[in-house]
């Protein structure tokens, strides 16, 4: 495991910190402020808890059941029941990452100190996330409302040592047996406390503040794959000029038309517009690429600014404030963010699309200026990259079926006390496959444009310092270059892969510096 730690404290978390536990496996430690928080507000509870009158989630049933009140010799049956009747997600596995983040925000709320959990119970939570031990989540249980209660309920039910958790080795194994082996007691939860565990936004923030990531760095490769494809179909780089860009001052565009320019530095490809096929113009997939990418970004930086406050928020029902109170409150409600995660699904699917219509223009010798036929070796007896195309469109379609917005059904549920949803977990879920079909979608222009590229250097023409790094990179990578026909599909594994991981980025900024 990576030795980084990430203490957590009573003012919320960094989106760093929550990368750095859900993917690179940080250590998690509870600050000192953070343990005496949590015993002040566990101090209110327990005196709330022997008072005769009737407290939300401490002495009362929950949801639709919240009008009965339950006996302190109830209680603590009362909160194991809740975990383990609200553990009933079913579906296929949740990755580990987006487990990890789940149990680590939810941690992050706890150790606000507004939830009245004893400090103990925030101790289990790290030692679980310490250990490696993964709780089984399934995709299927949670509305968004209120939070993302079955996903959480089964991270909670294996504090308590029952149901299926995976092991560090990756086996899946009793949570009991995972926790005795790595000496962590199972949690006897009290008052209030199963509860705690269960309501909050914590899966469809942790899946946001990852997609974010990925996001920035797709953004970024396809801003270099954009440049590309220009410089392959002889467009000019002047409609990148940044005063033209200032003049309509979206901070994203400026950003994507500057990449752009810096990557086509040096070009000998570009401006040819006069040459033996004049044109006034470049396509709109080609000359509007700043706009389309620039308003992407500008998208990421809204949700953004949604996941910063999510992160600093303590989101619990009933909460525990500062001046003593315990109050029912609406705050888990995921509109929030299932709004931002919808958003995104749009954005990602609108720059897939432009994305590939520039890909189908390169392979278009109608269009492509002096191109080959579908790039191929010899068109005909090769086929070149026509069903790579093929692929890139089925992605893009079903970008398009994925850009619906979740948030904008809703389902009543708990015998109508929760009559509004946010379906923030669905649109979590499918963000996160509308993020692996984006790199799949850039991976094919990339493809394209780097043998695009290649091929126009054997008509003689010079490409920029920063594309001839883009294409001896990705050679490197072990994707082919131009020839006859060949099994395509490692070569398009190998491509996505390496936009995915931030090769393509990393192999162009030694040229033209740091890329927004």
């Amino acid at each position: 495991m990576d030795m980084h730690t990430v203490v957590v404290g009573t003012s919320g978390a960094t989106a760093r910190d929550v990368i750095a536990v859900a993917r690179d496996n940080a250590r998690v430690e509870l600050s000192a402020t953070a343990v005496s928080a949590l015993a002040a507000a566990r101090e209110i509870v327990d005196a709330l808890a022997a008072k005769p009158e009737p407290v939300y989630g401490v002495s009362t049933g929950f949801g639709a059941l919240a009008t009965r009140h339950i006996g302190q010799d109830l209680r603590a049956r009362l909160q194991r029941n809740i975990v383990r009747s609200h553990a009933a997600g079913m579906g296929p596995r949740v990755e580990r990452e987006v487990v990890r983040a789940l149990m680590f925000l939810r941690l992050k709320t706890v150790a606000s100190g507004h939830t009245g959990v004893r400090p103990e119970i925030a101790q289990t939570m790290a030692d679980v996330l310490n250990a490696g031990i993964t709780p089984v989540v399934h995709e299927y249980g949670s509305l968004g409302c209120s939070g993302d209660l079955a996903p959480l309920s089964h991270c909670a039910l294996t504090l308590m040592g029952e149901g299926d958790a995976e092991g560090p080795d990756g086996t899946v194994r009793p949570a009991g047996e995972l926790l005795a082996a790595h000496g962590i007691t199972p949690v006897e939860l009290r008052e209030k406390e199963g509860l705690a565990l269960l309501n909050g936004t914590d899966g469809m923030l942790g899946m946001l503040v990852m997609a974010l990531a990925d996001l920035r760095t797709l953004y970024t490769s396809a801003d270099i794959t954009a440049a590309l494809s220009l410089e392959a179909l002889l467009g000019t780089d002047k409609v990148l000029a940044p005063e033209l860009h200032a003049i309509r001052p979206h901070p994203g565009q400026g950003a994507s038309a500057d990449n752009m320019l810096r990557v086509l530095a040096g070009s000998g490809l570009t401006g040819h517009h006069q040459d033996d096929a004049p044109r006034v113009q470049d396509a709109y997939s080609v000359r509007c690429a700043p706009q389309v990418n620039g308003a992407g970004r500008d998208t990421l930086s809204h949700a953004a600014t949604v996941a910063d406050r999510e992160l600093a928020a303590a989101v619990d029902n009933p909460v525990v404030l500062s001046d003593g109170r315990v109050e029912s409150n609406g705050n888990f409600h995921g509109a929030p963010v299932a709004y931002v995660l919808d958003f995104l699904a749009i954005a990602a699917a609108d720059l897939g699309s432009i994305t590939e219509r520039r890909t189908d223009r390169l392979l278009d010798k109608n269009r492509s200026h002096g191109l080959p036929p579908f790039l191929a070796d010899d068109a005909g007896v090769d086929s070149g990259l026509m069903i790579a195309q093929y692929t890139q469109a089925a992605l893009v379609s079903e970008m398009k079926r994925l850009a619906v917005p979740a948030s904008a059904d809703s389902i009543p549920s708990s015998a109508m006390q929760e009559d509004h949803v946010s379906m923030g977990w669905s649109a979590a879920r499918k963000l996160r496959t509308a993020v692996d079909n984006l790199a799949r979608i850039i991976a094919v222009e990339l493809y394209a444009a780097t043998r695009a590229i290649e091929l126009r250097a054997a008509q003689g023409l010079t490409p920029a310092p920063a594309s001839r790094a883009a294409v001896e990179a990705l050679r490197a990578a072990g994707v082919e270059g131009p020839g006859p026909d060949r099994f395509l599909s490692p070569d398009l594994a190998a491509a996505d892969a390496f936009v995915r991981t931030g090769r393509l980025v990393a192999a162009v900024e030694p040229v033209t510096g740091p890329l927004a």
